[in-house]
């Protein structure tokens, strides 16, 4: 008798589809496995797919960085990653820093996501953004500005603990054009942290290669080993720091990257030994008062050019990390 249950690979239920591992892929990670295997589907959804829980390996769900085998049986659910467009939220909280005609830097709160994720989410900054610049997605057309629907207008995004300056294009050239200064390095990032003083070098520069954490997708890891780089093919990634100031034990300490990879900063401070302050994820100290890693995004700053003019913004330190460096939080 036939198995209902059972699927033929290509084939499955409405929005479901299933594939099969062919040897050239034997031994790739999941999430590039899949880009290959279901090219109509973007890295972002893939992605997206495998931290809801939306992909199954031979029937059990595994980590983005886990390998598949020549062979294995990959099911997606692409009907739960819908690149539904976000909802514009007219009237909610929105600190804009600084405005032109073509571009718009606002200030996140520590605890609001970046972006939505499900069909529907509200309480984001996308939702917003869009509440206060609605031309990112036209109401009449099927084009928007920036990666997806999703998060129309953001040249890049911030953890949702991560407070701070976001980069938001309001025309489709300024999108295109900053999106390239992103990937090149010419966009001025700068960070604020604060984590343990003692034992911190006034400056240095941090270079452990970065991949997905083989046991734990929340986290990714530094690969300060060989024998680690060898075995999960990181991605390079460079952090530039110095101390500003060092008090009651605690050191805050700018830091600039060029291009950041997801958890860049937290998983090389941890790396050194020095976990940013309330950063429980990857080792840092626990302090109820803060209730979220001390990362504050402080400056983004752009050289200007044809299409985009030049800008340096600013935003400024939020007050729960301002008492921690102060000694008024414990």
């Amino acid at each position: 008798m036939n198995d209902p249950d059972a699927s033929t690979p290509g084939v499955g239920p409405p929005d479901v589809r299933d594939v099969v591992v062919p040897d050239a892929l034997h031994g790739a990670r999941l999430d590039k496995a899949l880009a290959q295997l279901v090219p109509d589907l973007s890295r972002a959804r893939v992605k997206r797919a495998i931290e809801l829980g939306a992909v199954r390996v031979n029937g059990k769900r595994v980590p983005k960085g886990e390998t598949v085998a020549s062979g294995d049986t990959v099911r997606i659910d692409v009907g739960r990653v819908a690149e539904a467009a976000a909802i514009a939220t007219p009237g909610a909280p929105l600190v804009v820093l600084y405005e032109t005609a073509t571009i718009v830097v606002v200030d996140k709160p520590a605890g609001q996501p970046t972006a939505p994720i499900r069909p529907g989410e509200t309480g984001t900054l996308v939702n917003a953004i869009l509440g206060r610049y609605a031309e990112l997605v036209p109401p009449d057309a099927d084009t928007f500005i920036g990666h997806s629907a999703r998060e129309p207008g953001l040249v890049h995004r911030l953890d949702t603990e991560t407070s701070g300056a976001v980069l938001v294009a309001r025309t489709l050239t300024a999108f295109e054009c900053l999106k390239v200064a992103l990937k090149d390095g010419r966009l001025d990032k700068r960070y604020e942290l604060v984590c343990a003083s003692d034992g911190l070098a006034d400056e240095g520069t941090i270079e452990f290669p970065l991949a997905n954490h083989p046991k734990d997708q929340r986290r990714v890891q530094a690969c300060a080993h060989p024998r680690d780089v060898e075995r999960y093919d990181p991605r390079p990634a460079s952090t530039r720091y110095r101390v500003v100031r060092r008090a009651g034990g605690w050191a805050l300490v700018e830091v600039h990257v060029s291009k950041a990879l997801r958890h860049q900063i937290r998983a090389h401070f941890a790396a050194i030994g020095h976990p940013l302050a309330g950063d429980e994820l990857y080792g840092g100290s626990v302090i109820r008062a803060l209730g979220r890693h001390a990362l504050h995004a402080a400056r983004i700053a752009y050289g200007g050019d044809d299409e985009v003019a030049a800008f340096d913004v600013r935003a400024p330190m939020p007050k729960d990390m301002a008492l921690l460096v102060e000694g008024e939080v414990m």
